[in-house]
């Protein structure tokens, strides 16, 4: 899009976690091993389907992209947050963040001092990487508390998502329902997400993902081919793997697909983003009817939607921008910050709690699968601020690092996945292993700073281990 000047304006989140790990060495080196394991896959597959009039186009389609990845990756100096932070200072992204770990703010009510480390700290480590403050910020789970605002306007963040019914159950009930923004009483703005444009885009049901022409996630030469032929491509133990190397198409729910065809998927591709556009054309015109001032339509995604789970994803949000821009005039492409400047009087609000789990609220994170973990969260967040204050006049250089290590042990237990992945089974042993194993370090190392023993052999493993946020300063829990 860039290339092509085409004035497009979209809005993304990239988290703190997810810019410290494409910023990291080690997970650089990792992925170009990982891209080098897939070119010489790709190469193999090539010539093994070099008969094959329908499958070799993709096997060669597939060697393509992943020797196009390698060379951008290393002709931008393995540095993707640069590139996005290039497109922000174009003006054509507008970069927003989200809590340090993507804690779930609404269950640190009784420990303020976390709750704001989580938000303060996610700034610091925007101003690192983008080199000015962020605007607006992403709430983890979309969940919502009273107070949350108040931490947002001490750090300059101007507005927030909610879930729909996060906005329209605010007091007084907003006047345009979740199609204008409100300003909360302490001066941030509450946006709320619109779930029919959401749904049509996400929803593999009820939405575009599910086409039978699009690429079969679950078919993957990973089980389908032999473990002879794949051993060099798989993990030491051997076991099986997807590798992204897909063949089938979508087809139908049944258990035999058939062969994917590219072309077909695109032009699936180009009616689905028209038929995006029109429904989003329709209803801006009946919106702009019942409205005094200009409509906002605000449909976020997870980003692994577009490419991952929905192959030819990117391919739609292409095709929908281009198409938004040069094919109609009913809306323009926005972020919530532009529509602030142009839109300064907003109604004031006081949002309801709310998240965008399941039933609304607090459940998914709070239920008999996880409860266990907040008193253990709880206590490590009253020693961390309890620590902070004892240490803060003048720590030594080994207190320094351990109160810092500290802050990170408790961030990282801190993240709301581990008590999502422990809610829904897909992978609770090892959620519930990473709590523990946060919390155990984090113990460890506050009995030692506590009793002047500290363990530097043990401390200088942790930081290798847990290396996030390099600078991060742990006086915020002052």
């Amino acid at each position: 899009l860039h290339a092509d000047a085409v004035p497009y304006r979209v809005c993304m989140t990239l988290t703190p976690p997810l810019c410290h790990m494409l910023r990291d060495p080690l997970l650089q080196e990792r992925y170009v091993r990982h891209l080098d394991n897939l070119i010489a896959l790709a190469h193999k597959e090539v010539a093994r389907t070099q008969h094959d009039p329908q499958v070799h186009p993709i096997a060669t389609l597939y060697l393509d992209r992943f020797l196009e990845c390698r060379h951008w990756f290393e002709l931008w100096n393995r540095d993707l947050i640069a590139r996005f932070a290039a497109l922000q200072d174009a003006g054509r992204l507008e970069i927003i963040t989200c809590a340090a770990t993507h804690g779930f703010l609404p269950l640190m009510q009784n420990r303020p001092e976390a709750l704001r480390a989580q938000i303060v700290i996610a700034c610091e480590s925007y101003r690192e990487c983008f080199g000015r403050d962020p605007l607006g910020i992403w709430l983890p789970e979309c969940a919502y508390v009273r107070g949350i605002e108040d931490v947002l306007q001490e750090v300059n963040i101007r507005w927030f998502v909610l879930d729909s019914h996060g906005l329209m159950f605010a007091n007084p009930r907003p006047r345009y329902a979740i199609y204008a923004p409100v300003f909360t009483p302490a001066g941030p703005a509450a946006f709320a997400r619109d779930r029919d444009s959401s749904r049509k885009v996400w929803s593999a049901e009820e939405g575009y993902p599910g086409d039978p022409a699009y690429r079969d996630f679950y078919r993957d030469i990973g089980y389908d081919l032999s473990s002879e032929y794949l051993r060099p491509h798989l993990p030491p133990d051997g076991a099986r793997k997807f590798t992204g190397i897909k063949y089938h198409r979508i087809t139908g729910r049944g258990a035999e697909k058939q062969w994917y065809n590219p072309g077909q998927a695109h032009a699936a591709v180009d009616a689905h983003a028209e038929d995006f556009m029109r429904t989003r054309m329709k209803q801006f015109e009946e919106l702009s009817q019942a409205m005094d001032r200009a409509p906002f339509v605000l449909s976020p995604f997870d980003a692994e939607l577009f490419g991952h789970w929905w192959f030819e994803g990117p391919e739609f949000l292409d095709l929908f921008i281009r198409k938004s821009v040069y094919d109609q005039q009913a809306y323009r492409l926005g972020t919530p910050s532009d529509y602030l400047t142009e839109h300064p009087t907003q109604q004031l609000a006081a949002p309801s709690p709310s998240s965008w789990g399941n039933m609304g609220y607090w459940e998914v994170w709070l239920d008999a699968s996880n409860s266990w973990i907040y008193q253990h969260l709880h206590a490590a967040a009253r020693h961390m601020t309890q620590a902070a204050r004892a240490f803060s006049d003048a720590p030594t250089p080994v207190q320094d690092r351990t109160l810092r290590q500290l802050a990170r042990e408790l961030l990282l237990a801190q993240s709301s996945d581990w008590a999502f992945l422990m809610k829904t089974g897909t992978a609770s042993d090892y959620a519930a292993k990473r709590t523990r194993d946060h919390l155990l370090r984090f113990n460890r190392l506050h009995e030692q700073l506590l009793a002047n023993t500290v363990d530097t052999d043990f401390l200088e493993n942790c930081e290798w281990r847990d290396n996030i946020f390099p600078q991060l300063d742990w006086r915020v829990y002052l």
